[in-house]
């Protein structure tokens, strides 16, 4: 197909199926390629900074149009051959075709963008990415579909496509770990009877006592960092009470119990409270206690009891992010710090903003973790200090332009409107 565009202007809207040739110079959050026609921006997948490509648009919008990759007229030097013969068509991962620290550059620089875009932070103090030891097989969970293919008139049992409902057939997962693999493969073997059934494939935590379906960080190989860098947080803090909001099974404050005088739990899954209370009990952690509710309940309720100069404030909350009320509840009686724990930087930021932006709380620090290689996401955990006069020092950048999925653009609407259940 040759190059083709509406010819009622050198301005005018691609049609869909039209084929344009691109270079593309930048990576938007989410893992799509940006170029640009006509000085529209169009976003396409599995492409690198650099390369020259020919683009069949899928979709068109006022501001932004989306294609899909036809040909790769010249490659980039970052861009290497995936390990997984489903990349591309699995929705799984973004990044297989491009080298590791290309990948761990490209989050840090749309990081940047997304503190200065949706947090407000025109130089956020952003540590450099801490890697993963072990880019392929560190999950420790995944979720396995079934769905009746027409096309093949057997059960695809795998994972959906990256760009529509329908699920990709896959006999391994390469960012697994290999004992879900097996696991996988029993599933293949022995196939629900049932379309449309999800498996639940866990390699669960060792020494902890877990609920099945409550939540745990997803790759072990890097968890030990994360632990480390919330520990310095508050160590460096002084506070000599923790409260772990959205605590889940007690991890952090369990890791933590030992360097303060005492801690909360807040957890609104009760069955995950029983396992955190049973995880303290083998801990011989005895100066904390758990509660389940809300934690927009239990923060108003509980707050006031701790010496706000004396309390550090731990948030792992959901991908959503904070309930507004926790977050007025936090600005009225101000803690002395707050660690943020998320692995979603845009409702990250829209918290952040929140609770920066009348000054009575300034970020310090936000340290980087590459929890999920391969894929679009990353970890962030972020130091914040009631009435701090001096942030941590930034780590030096460069201008980056500020380009996002069209999607990160409405970030700071209300949370029912966005659509954050990946």
């Amino acid at each position: 197909m040759s190059d083709s565009s509406q010819q009622n202007g050198s301005d005018a809207l691609p049609d869909i199926g039209a084929t344009i040739q691109l270079e593309i110079t930048d990576l938007a959050f989410g893992g799509e390629g940006v170029g640009h026609h006509n000085g529209l921006a169009i976003f396409v997948p599995f492409v690198a900074v650099g390369e020259q490509i020919r683009t069949e648009i899928t979709e068109v919008k006022k501001n932004y149009a989306r294609g899909k990759l036809v040909e790769l007229i010249q490659s980039s030097p970052d861009r290497i051959e995936p390990r997984c013969p489903h990349f591309s068509a699995c929705g799984g991962c973004q990044y297989q075709h491009l080298s590791y620290p290309v990948q761990q550059k490209a989050k840090y620089k749309q990081l940047v963008d997304i503190f200065q875009r949706i947090g407000g932070f025109p130089k956020p103090p952003i540590r450099p990415v801490v890697p993963c030891p072990t880019p392929y097989g560190y999950r420790n969970r995944i979720l396995v579909r079934t769905q009746y293919s027409k096309a093949t008139k057997r059960m695809s049992i795998g994972f959906l496509r990256h760009d529509n409902r329908l699920v990709v057939d896959v006999e391994e997962c390469y960012i697994a770990e290999p004992f879900l693999n097996q696991k996988l493969q029993k599933v293949r073997t022995d196939p629900p009877r049932k379309n449309g059934i999800k498996s639940n494939l866990r390699l669960m935590p060792e020494d902890w006592i877990l609920p099945p379906d409550s939540f745990f960080q997803v790759n072990y190989h890097l968890l030990p960092k994360m632990v480390t860098t919330v520990k310095q947080y508050l160590q460096s803090s002084g506070s000599t009470h923790l409260l772990d909001v959205y605590c889940g099974a007690g991890f952090f404050c369990l890791k933590l119990a030992s360097d303060v005088t005492s801690f909360t739990g807040i957890e609104i899954d009760k069955k995950a409270v029983q396992a955190a209370r049973e995880n303290a009990k083998t801990r011989h952690c005895d100066n904390g206690e758990f509660i389940a509710l809300p934690a927009e309940v239990a923060i108003p309720k509980i707050i006031s009891k701790f010496t706000a100069t004396e309390t550090t404030v731990i948030l792992d909350p959901p991908r959503k992010g904070c309930d507004s009320k926790l977050l007025d509840s936090l600005l009225q009686h101000q803690p002395q710090q707050l660690i943020y724990v998320s692995c979603h930087p845009a409702t990250l930021c829209r918290d952040l903003a929140a609770l920066c932006s009348e000054g009575k709380y300034l970020l310090r620090s936000v340290t980087p973790l590459d929890m999920f290689p391969q894929t679009k996401h990353i970890e962030c955990v972020c130091d914040l200090r009631c009435g701090d006069p001096q942030p941590e020092k930034t780590v030096p950048t460069q201008q980056f332009s500020l380009w996002f999925q069209p999607v990160m653009t409405i970030a700071k609407l209300p949370i029912n409107t966005l659509n954050l259940t990946s």
